[in-house]
């Protein structure tokens, strides 16, 4: 013990910052920051997606004209002309979407942290796929709640698994339908509908989040639930995957009468989301740039995935299980039952490869024997290598 340790400060802390706890995945893939590893654990955009050249157009012609308002204080529900390009963007199939029904979050990550602000109570259940997106049970844990899992299968959250006695008292029903983090998987359209009925007699809300809706290899994108039921569904978007997560631009779109909720739950940590990036995605979007952008990214992604599939089938041994993405930025591995992913990836990370446990992304029973790949910062010949080491280790076990 040195001197600095003896004249630390012993204040108090609240019960909340002492139930927070480090995530030992974060600590074990501090190493995937050295340049030899092959990690396909970061839920990262791929930066030959960031369009920096726009971006600097955009920042320039800000700094030209407005520069006062770009660097201003504002409004918290955020830039008016991005939150009506929003509204016009998701007003399809019918849905009429007003500006008044958009806040403008700093990052999608802040939505999530709203609504578990707002909506949930200590020991209140929350309803969560099987498995579900990390960073939205990390979100909401810091408000205690009671996590009830879904039933699920390969096609994502089945609807006549929603009884009354699953989701009774519930505060809101989470879920991923496009590609889903961590599984890949994508809702189909007739589980869209009957969510979409559901969520119009609930007594809580469902929350769509949709980070990677536009990623759709096919560039088929199915009908949002929100153009289904606009009046009952809760829609989280961000432009992170579309244009760059450094901005950290996201949106809600919720009944007006949540939207005032989450407006003052807004205020008190951050008082808007940034003036200057608000106004750079809209300068960016605001005439069409997206639907040239985006077909480039799923080109890339496309790619990217079928080479990660093509590897799995040449390295890995029988008993092992994988998803076959349409779209998004993962694939979920099932491995032999005995194999905690936990312990493998101490061994894989050894041999200069990461991934990131599967058993995290449950929010009560685990599933220890599963782990995400992550193939979109990867060019193909490194996740060749990468695949390799792993089936090896794996094979080693089986």
């Amino acid at each position: 013990m040195n001197q600095s340790d003896l004249n630390a400060p012993t204040w108090q802390l609240s019960e909340r910052a002492r139930k927070l706890t480090s995530s030992a995945i974060r600590e074990i893939l501090k190493v995937t920051e050295r340049p030899e590893v092959i990690s396909f654990a970061g839920g990262l955009p791929s930066p030959a997606t960031f369009p920096a050249e726009e971006m600097r157009a955009a920042s320039d012609r800000i700094l030209r004209d407005s520069p006062a308002a770009a660097l201003q204080y504002s409004a918290t529900e955020g830039y008016l002309p991005l939150r009506e390009w929003v509204a016009q963007r998701y007003s399809v199939n019918g849905a009429q979407i007003r500006a008044s029904q958009v806040l403008i979050t700093t990052g999608s990550q802040q939505a999530l942290d709203l609504l578990g602000k707002v909506l949930v109570c200590p020991d209140s259940p929350v309803l969560v796929e099987t498995p579900t997106y990390l960073g939205a049970l990390q979100s909401f844990s810091m408000y205690e709640p009671r996590y009830v899992q879904v039933p699920t299968d390969e096609n994502g959250l089945i609807p006549e698994g929603l009884t009354p006695e699953l989701t009774k008292g519930a505060r809101l029903l989470y879920a991923q339908p496009n590609f889903q983090n961590p599984t890949g998987r994508r809702l189909p359209i007739e589980r869209r509908r009957a969510l979409a009925e559901f969520a119009k007699t609930a007594p809580f809300p469902v929350i769509e989040d949709d980070p990677y809706g536009a990623l759709d290899y096919r560039g088929e994108p199915l009908p949002t639930m929100l153009s289904m039921a606009p009046d009952h569904i809760v829609h989280l978007g961000s432009f992170s995957k579309v244009l760059a997560p450094g901005l950290r631009v996201g949106y809600i779109i919720a009944p007006e009468e949540l939207h005032f909720k989450l407006v003052q739950a807004k205020q008190a940590p951050d008082l808007h989301t940034p003036s200057f990036t608000q106004r750079i995605v809209h300068e960016v979007v605001k005439d069409g740039f997206l639907d040239t952008h985006v077909p480039k990214i799923r080109e890339l992604y496309r790619d990217q995935c079928e080479a990660m599939l093509g590897s799995l089938e040449r390295y890995m041994p029988e008993g092992v299980t994988w998803n076959r993405p349409e779209g998004g930025m993962f694939i979920w591995v099932s491995l032999p039952k005995h194999i905690d992913s936990m312990k493998l990836l101490e061994e894989a990370v050894a041999q200069n490869v990461a991934f990131v446990p599967g058993g995290p992304f449950f929010a009560n029973e685990a599933q220890h024997n599963t782990l995400r790949l992550s193939f979109v910062t990867v060019p193909p010949a490194k996740i060749d290598e990468g695949v390799a080491r792993l089936a090896e280790l794996i094979r080693a076990k089986v």
